[in-house]
Parts: C-alpha cells; sequence; structure tokens
C-alpha cells in the first residue's frame, strides 16, 4: 500500500504536540519565554520553551456569560499585557493543522509571542478529536474531517462571538490564519461567515474546488502561502488522501477569491519584494502575486514559496511578515 502523506504529517505533527505539551506542563506560567524544544529540521517545527496559551489580561467589566457553545467546547486565548478596556484591539484566531492543537500550531507560528509585542488578541482554539485521536476541523469536502458532521463554521463563530463579549475587539480587524486543515477551515469560515471575517492568512489550504459552494455576501482579503514542493496539499491540487475529494491548487485557490471579490486582473502578476520566510532554503524564496483591481478589502494574494514543503521551517521573520500583511487588508 502506498504511504499517505497526510498520516506522515500527522506522525510528524503529534510528535511535535507531545513536545509542546511536556514543555507547556514543565513551564507552568503564563510569561513568555523563548528557547529551543529541540525539534529537529526534519521535523520542520521550531517550538517556544514558553507558549502563552492562557488569558494574560482582564475582561471588561460587566458582560454576559459564555454561550452555550464555548461552554462545552472551550479554548485558550492570550490577551496582551498591553490590552486596555474600550480601546479596539485587532483579533488573531489561530487554526492548527490535522493531528495538531492551538499550543503546537503556536509553538510552530510563534504568534502568542507577537501577541504581546504588536498589542493583539490571539485565539488557539482545538479541533474535535475523530476516531483515531486526532484533532479536525469539519472544513471542506478535501480535508479533514472524514465524514464526521461536526458544524465547526457555528463553534468557531461562537468563539469570535465570546472574545468580542469580554473584550474590545475592533470589528474591522477579526482574522484567521490557518496551516493545513485549519487554512482549509480559514477558508470555509470567509466563505460562510464573510461579514465577519476581514481576512485570512491559509498555508497550504484551499478553498472548496466546487465553487458554488462558497457563497461570501462580503469581501474578504485573501492571502494564500503555499509551498511548491508540498507532498501533503499539493500546490497545483490534488487529493489529501486516496478516494479524498481533489482540493484546487494555490493558484486556482487565489483565482476563485479574486472572482468572488470582484477583482478585475485577469491573472496573478507579480507585486515585487520576494521575501525571505524559510530558513532552510536560499535567498528571498517566496514569490508574491496578486490580482489587480480587486475592491477595498477584497486582496486576493499568493507567497509562492519556491521549493517550499509542507512544514516550511520558518525563520523569524514570518510571524511578522504575515501580521504585517493582516493589519495592511483590515476591512473597510
Amino acid at each position: 500500500m502506498p504511504e499517505n502523506p497526510l498520516l506522515r504529517y500527522a506522525a510528524r505533527m503529534t510528535r511535535s504536540a507531545i513536545t509542546a505539551a511536556l514543555l507547556l506542563t514543565a513551564c507552568g506560567s503564563t510569561n513568555p519565554a523563548s528557547g529551543d524544544a529541540g525539534a529537529t529540521a526534519d521535523e520542520g517545527l521550531a517550538l517556544d520553551a514558553g507558549v502563552v496559551v492562557v488569558d494574560a489580561g482582564t475582561p471588561d467589566a460587566g458582560l454576559s456569560v459564555r454561550g452555550p457553545l464555548v461552554t462545552a467546547r472551550p479554548f485558550a486565548e492570550v490577551v496582551p499585557l498591553s490590552y486596555t478596556p474600550g480601546a479596539p484591539t485587532p483579533l488573531v484566531v489561530l487554526l492548527h493543522g490535522y493531528t495538531a492543537t492551538g499550543a503546537t500550531q503556536d509553538a510552530y507560528f510563534h504568534l502568542s509571542e507577537l501577541a504581546h509585542l504588536k498589542g493583539f488578541i490571539l485565539a488557539l482554539p482545538d479541533g474535535t478529536i475523530d476516531s483515531a485521536g486526532n484533532h479536525f476541523w469539519n472544513a471542506t469536502d478535501a480535508c479533514c474531517a472524514f465524514g464526521q458532521t461536526v458544524d465547526d463554521v457555528a463553534w468557531l463563530t461562537a468563539v469570535i462571538a465570546d472574545l468580542q463579549a469580554r473584550y474590545t475587539v475592533d470589528p474591522r480587524r477579526i482574522f484567521l490564519v490557518g496551516h493545513s486543515n485549519g487554512a482549509f477551515m480559514a477558508h470555509r469560515m470567509a466563505c460562510d461567515r464573510s461579514e465577519l471575517v476581514a481576512g485570512i492568512v491559509s498555508l497550504a489550504g484551499a478553498v472548496w474546488a466546487d465553487t458554488a459552494k462558497c457563497n461570501p455576501g462580503a469581501k474578504v482579503n485573501v492571502l494564500q502561502v503555499h509551498g511548491t514542493l508540498d507532498a501533503v496539499i499539493k500546490y497545483a491540487g490534488g487529493s489529501a488522501t486516496a478516494g479524498a475529494p481533489p482540493h484546487p491548487g494555490a493558484e486556482t485557490t487565489v483565482a476563485t477569491w479574486a472572482a468572488k471579490n470582484g477583482c478585475s486582473g485577469a491573472a496573478l502578476t507579480s507585486i515585487g519584494g520576494d521575501l525571505d520566510l524559510v530558513s532552510d532554503l536560499p535567498l528571498a524564496e517566496t514569490q508574491r502575486e496578486s490580482f489587480g483591481g480587486c475592491p477595498a478589502g477584497a486582496a486576493a494574494e499568493l507567497w509562492r514559496i519556491r521549493g517550499g514543503s509542507h512544514i516550511p521551517v520558518f525563520n523569524a521573520t514570518w510571524a511578522e511578515s504575515l501580521y504585517t500583511w493582516l493589519m495592511a487588508h483590515p476591512k473597510p
């Protein structure tokens, strides 16, 4: 039987999740600290020894009790120490890949550290657990619920509403950042909750192959980031597992969003300023392209990682680069 690349990815992420969990247990503190957790270059993960996964601030007073969806399925959050009630604060929801957790994904992306530095609220939700014991999101038919029917759109909407009730969230700056299965989920939320979501960053995900299933009522800024040598979620499109419905490629995904957003450009064109985001690839390996003629709040952009894998070994510029992009793309 041929090797299943998604299960290979799952095993890799599971090993990293165990490492992160042990570090979190040992840390026992809400104070961020840096340090190498010993992830190998082959695994493609850089873990911090002091991931912040608990509330570091104080909710605004006099607000409603949490709704039933969030009470039944709680989530972790990071509130910057600089948070001030009444001051509109950006919100970023980080969506992990299949088998990972919010804590593991944060250890890879390093967004909790940035939340304190830049002053944004970070939500670290976990998907539900499948019969194999792996966390997943019910995103699109391509990845990765495998027939399960949990309504993650409703739950993530409730997560955002819960944070809006307890903190002064800037309604123009609510973003989702996802990897792999979490990136598929970010696209799903952009399709189904476009009135709520200002923008998404998708690393190695895709929108619905059947574009009729994506019906946004408002414009959404979309940044697709994808490695050209991704063996799990293929850059040019394919199936994540044998027998699974196909997903569109990275360029098709961005073209779909350009059409949904009403962009007038006919094709992706270079916007220059190639980026050096991956530590084990030479020079500025990430090309930036976008569709032109997009309305305000409707960017359709691609960051193509030449030679990039499914789990790129990001350098220190990754987190700030994606956050800078998000902050430049609020709702109008």
